[in-house]
């Protein structure tokens, strides 16, 4: 036979062992060696045998690549243009984030290695379906090999870098912070109660001269105001002019609220004033203005209401199921429709005994300083109290509570790709964040994002290992 010959035969040969393993290796199936074809001298004499040291390739042939490296794949065996193999690719050299390959693809673990005790397989669907054996689903999926080991307990989920970075877990560090929860509440401007003062009518009297004051004007404390006429006040001055000694009928005047101007003019001069002037009980702004000159006035009529702005009260409506958090001293930050650049700081003064039973509401009062004059009565404003602890607490961020209703859990990461469900007692929300009463200590890292795979996981794993133990002779 000539050489062209015994290379067609030779290539012939190795193209039937090369089908013959892919398709025992597809099978798990050991073949015997054959000897009559390791005798063939090999074609490539620049192949040589895996140096020592490097782990042997094992499990089945998972694909087919280009010898030179190039991204060309094959499922078949299959020869490049120039007439060479592309080389096998078996399950412990293809390339998976599992740290365990040989567990999917259901491998025995190298020679050197400790083999792991294998519990059972789970459906990989999730449904609850074990089975001893190797196993398949109705769409042809492989049941999932449970290893002993793989869980310190039946809550405890370990999970492989690949899976964690595809499932997008991130997690975080429990610190301590201040847990700030808001209370927002429509409410209104309103004038301070102890800063408002009226000028009303001792007596049944006539308005005399009105100096130039009107509505919006602000007046100082002792400005004129307008001068009265009263016969009943002339009377009682003609009284301390005749005795000037006698304190009764200075104390008539001062009952009347003549002004303690008008009295020292009476005592200096001895002289009973054709009128009484009135003056500015206080600083501040007038809102009332009935004085007209020439009109009648009974007893009691208000002349002028003045009103000192610059400390107002915001009176905000807040809700009846919010008031267990609002407790007087608590900041509060007021924005007004008008301004809405500016915000106002102010704390809670008082809280009102009644619940509106229309509204189900509380009025709560907050102070406001406002030397700008800027709030005005009957302004809308809308208003956030802080409530919650002034003292750091332990808290999560809220993404990393799963709530169910009747209890709540936080995934812990133990490292190592490790994860544990704890459930915990939670206190007050606010900013974001979740007070942690009990569960949770600072330090611990707890998942902030993708946490509920890992719980239902969790929950599939405790599933399991309850019907194994129930079901194990």
């Amino acid at each position: 036979m000539n050489r062209a010959g015994r290379s067609s035969l030779t290539l012939a040969a190795i193209l039937v062992a090369g089908a013959g393993g892919y398709w025992a290796g597809q099978r798990a199936i050991v073949l015997p060696p054959i000897r009559w074809l390791q005798a063939i001298p090999r074609l490539d004499s620049t192949a040589s045998a895996p140096a020592h040291g490097e782990p042997t390739a094992f499990g089945p042939i998972i694909y087919y690549r280009d010898p030179d490296g190039r991204s060309a794949y094959s499922a078949a065996p299959r020869r490049t243009e120039d007439g060479r193999d592309f080389l096998a690719v078996r399950a412990s050299e293809d390339i998976s984030f599992d740290e365990n390959p040989e567990a999917n693809v259901g491998a025995v673990r190298p020679p050197n290695g400790t083999p792991r005790k294998l519990l059972y397989y789970r459906n990989p669907m999730g449904l609850p379906d074990t089975s001893p054996v190797p196993k398949k689903d109705s769409m042809g999926m492989d049941y999932i090999p449970v290893y002993a080991g793989d869980g310190e307990d039946g809550s405890v989920v370990k999970i492989a870098p690949g899976k964690l970075q595809r499932t997008g877990v991130r997690t975080e560090i429990v610190g301590d912070r201040v847990v700030d929860q808001l209370v927002r509440a429509p409410g209104t401007v309103q004038l301070d109660e102890r800063s408002v003062s009226v000028v009303t009518v001792p007596a049944d009297s006539y308005v005399g001269n009105v100096e130039n004051v009107t509505t919006g004007d602000r007046v100082h404390k002792g400005q004129p105001l307008l001068q009265l006429r009263s016969p009943e006040l002339a009377a009682a001055a003609v009284q301390v002019q005749i005795n000037p000694g006698l304190n009764v009928a200075r104390r008539r005047l001062e009952n009347f609220a003549v002004p303690k101007e008008v009295l020292d003019e009476i005592d200096r001069t001895h002289q009973v004033p054709a009128a009484f002037t009135w003056y500015a009980p206080r600083d501040g702004v007038v809102l009332t203005r009935n004085a007209t000159e020439g009109m009648k006035m009974a007893a009691g009529d208000i002349l002028f209401r003045i009103a000192d702005l610059s400390t107002v009260w915001v009176i905000a409506d807040v809700p009846e199921y919010a008031l267990a958090n609002v407790e007087p001293g608590q900041s509060a930050t007021i924005r007004v429709r008008s301004l809405p650049a500016r915000t106002f700081q102010g704390r809670v003064a008082l809280i009102y005994p009644q619940v509106s039973p229309a509204t189900r509401t509380t009025k709560v009062r907050i102070a406001i300083p406002n030397p700008e004059r800027l709030l005005r009565p009957d302004m809308y404003a809308d208003v956030e109290i802080a409530t919650g602890s002034i003292s750091p607490v332990t808290a999560v961020p809220d993404s990393a509570v799963i709530d169910t209703g009747t209890r709540q859990v936080v995934i812990i990461d133990k490292g190592e790709g490790r994860f544990e469900p704890r459930e915990v007692k939670i206190g007050s929300r606010g900013g974001g964040y979740t007070e942690i009463r009990n569960g949770v200590a600072t330090g611990d890292r707890v998942v902030v994002s993708a946490n509920f795979l890992i719980d239902a996981e969790s929950n599939l794993n405790a599933a399991l290992t309850g019907m194994t133990a129930v079901s194990a002779p």
